[in-house]
Parts: structure tokens; sequence; C-alpha cells
């Protein structure tokens, strides 16, 4: 089974707009989950699936005696994060490995973070152990587990609805991953040994975020996903795009009201 199905819409351009758009309305309430693992100092800290590296650089501003490494698949989403960071020197670095083989030593961090990937790939379970793996004992796991189950809008678009039931579950069989691992997150951590599992909801609502910035992540799964995602439902590309459409018009529109809940889970390593 291939590890990374979603390889080409992770590439395509409308992914880094998601990027930006989800580190804008996620970032202001998950940093403060951070003060509770207690870390300071001269830290390690790994940043598994970067990307653009929009944490990556956030991580080492806010451990300012850290260093951190930002690992993905994706060699131009990793020049784009290099370009973007050299004002913090040596303190962040960037490099080509997978979050199922790093080829990184075991317990080699202090803090390892993993958002928006454990939905993405197939075997969530054995990339975590890869991330238990290479996190020192007494270090803390944090990733962010989307659930797109999670993500509600007006009950009256039975267009809406009719996407979630169709679209999503044929999308998840033909990738062999889970789109709504957040819910399943906890027991994962658990059985990769970690303790004090504990899940926070970041709230991405109408209220508490920029309409501009929710609308503009469901704007960028539109245009990575809408064709792909009909290549394997019923519903035509067509009709998979106007769902979208829907989705982001009730975000748009000021009398409507449309959240997402998205998981943030971590465990410690035992010591």
């Amino acid at each position: 089974m291939d590890l990374n199905p979603q390889r080409e819409q992770m590439a395509d351009e409308s992914m880094v707009r998601n990027l930006a758009f989800q580190i804008e309305a996620i970032w202001p309430q998950e940093a403060p989950l951070f003060a509770r693992y207690g870390l300071s100092g001269p830290l390690r800290i790994l940043d598994a699936g970067c990307g653009t590296g929009a944490a990556t650089g956030r991580l080492a501003t806010m451990y300012p005696a850290s260093h951190v490494l930002g690992i993905d698949i994706l060699d131009h989403h990793l020049e784009t994060a290099r370009a973007a960071h050299t004002a913090l020197g040596s303190r962040v670095t960037f490099q080509h490995r997978s979050v199922f083989e790093t080829g990184l030593p075991n317990d080699a961090f202090d803090l390892t973070v993993c958002r928006h990937v454990l939905q993405s790939i197939p075997f969530a379970e054995r990339a975590l152990a890869e991330l238990v793996r290479v996190t020192r004992p007494g270090g803390w796991v944090h990733a962010i587990a989307e659930d797109y189950d999670m993500l509600h809008f007006p009950l009256a678009d039975g267009q809406v609805r009719d996407f979630w039931h169709e679209v999503v579950p044929a999308f998840m069989r033909a990738g062999g991953y889970d789109l709504c691992v957040g819910r399943r997150a906890a027991p994962l951590f658990a059985s990769a040994g970690l303790l004090d599992v504990r899940v926070d909801y970041v709230t991405v609502d109408t209220l508490r975020v920029p309409r501009a910035t929710f609308a503009g992540i469901l704007e960028a799964w539109r245009d990575g996903y809408a064709a792909p995602a009909a290549e394997v439902s019923s519903l035509t590309p067509t009709q998979t795009t106007a769902a979208f459409d829907a989705m982001i018009a009730a975000i748009r529109d000021p009398a409507s009201y449309a959240v997402w809940q998205v998981p943030v889970v971590s465990g410690r390593v035992p010591a």
C-alpha cells in the first residue's frame, strides 16, 4: 500500500494556502497547550510532517533556547520552509525524512510535534510508534489528528450532508487512511505506551476565527480535493465542487454559524 496516498494533493499549491490558513486559525488556541508539558531550556524538538514550516518557526520562537528539526517528504515544501526561516539561523533545520522511518536516533527529542498528518496516511499507528521511538523518556508527543466528522454546517443543506456521507467514506476506502482518526487518537496514544494521554479541542468556528480565514481552509480543500474525491465516489466533480461552495458560503454568511472541532492529542513517554 502507498504510504503517502495524498502526495499529489499535498504537493499542490492549494496545500500551501491551506497550511497558512490553518496555522492562523488554530495556533492561537493551540499554543497555550504546550505550557503544561513543563519544558524549557536547550530543548530538542521535532516537527514531523512540517510542510512549509509554519509551526516549526513558531515552536522555535516559543522555546528560544531550542533546536527544532522539521521533516517532510516534499522537497519543495522544505525549500519554502528553509527560505522562510533564515532569520532563526542554525536553531531551525529542515530535512527530507518520512514519519514512518525517520532514520533518527532513539530518544533524540524532548518534544515531538506532528500536526495535520495522521489523518492523511495509512497505518497511523506505525507513524506514531516511530514518533514515540525518537522521543526521550519523559518527553512529550503532541499531535493534531483531524476528524472531518467534527466539521458542522447548517443542517438545511442536503448537498453538504450528501458530500460528507458519500464522498468522505469513499475517499477513505480508496486511500486506506482514516479521515476521522481524531476520535481514535487517544486509544492509539495509549496503545503506543504513552502516559497522561489527553485530548483538547481547538474550536475553529465563525465566532472565534475570522470568517475569511475559516473559508480559506475550505477553499483550499476544494481546489485540491474536489476533483480527486469525485473520482472515487458517486458524485461528479461539479457536485463535489458545489458542496464545497455551499460550505464556504455558509462560513462567509454573517447570519450563519459553522464549526470545526480540531482534536489536539498529547501523551508522555514513560520515564
